[in-house]
């Protein structure tokens, strides 16, 4: 049976993802990328011009994937501070959900690859920050956060990150979330 268009574009990023899940999995090669999918390279590359190009599309997965919760968050949530909570704890679970993409988040499945994708995970951290920010401000404007949005958002994205490093750094033994309720606490008071 014939695949919809896109849909082996999407078992490519599937599969991707898929092989990342390893924790201490060998550089991802278009070979065995191929061999996963039981196809040939040449297969890939009527889908993709690159590798770059598959880890790019799997970028835009994972940012279109945030943005539409952190929006939805937004559009649920009018305490500031409820927002910037929900965003950290959707970010946990995200990675907990999705350990192959957590080490592209963090920048460790991209280590060999085009450096432009690191850049593209940079911008895309940036964005979440941007948003921790201002949903921070929206607190503040109502005053219930006392902080400093600037400084919080970027601690807020420093805990995020080091949650994620801490999942794929450990075989994704220690999950984000673990102790959540207590570092909420010193989080958010």
């Amino acid at each position: 049976m014939a695949m919809k268009p896109g849909e082996r574009r999407d078992q490519i990023l599937q599969t991707l993802a898929a092989m990342l899940q390893h924790p201490r999995c060998e550089k991802v090669t278009t070979a065995a990328l191929a061999a996963r999918l039981d196809v040939s390279e040449a297969a890939l590359y009527r889908h993709f011009a690159s590798k770059a190009q598959m880890f790019e599309g799997l970028i835009e997965f994972i940012e279109s994937t945030l943005f539409s919760l952190v929006n939805k968050i937004n559009a649920d949530t009018q305490d500031g501070v409820a927002q910037a909570e929900q965003t950290v704890v959707m970010l946990l679970s995200f990675a907990e959900k999705n350990p192959g993409m957590t080490r592209v988040l963090i920048g460790d499945a991209l280590v060999h690859e085009d450096e432009r994708l690191q850049a593209r995970i940079n911008q895309l951290t940036d964005k979440l920050e941007a948003a921790l920010r201002q949903s921070l401000r929206i607190a503040q404007a109502a005053n219930g956060w006392h902080g400093d949005a600037n400084a919080d958002a970027a601690v807020l994205i420093s805990y995020v990150i080091g949650r994620w490093q801490l999942f794929a750094k450990t075989g994704f033994k220690r999950v984000p979330q673990e102790s959540w309720d207590l570092q909420r606490k010193f989080l958010f008071g």
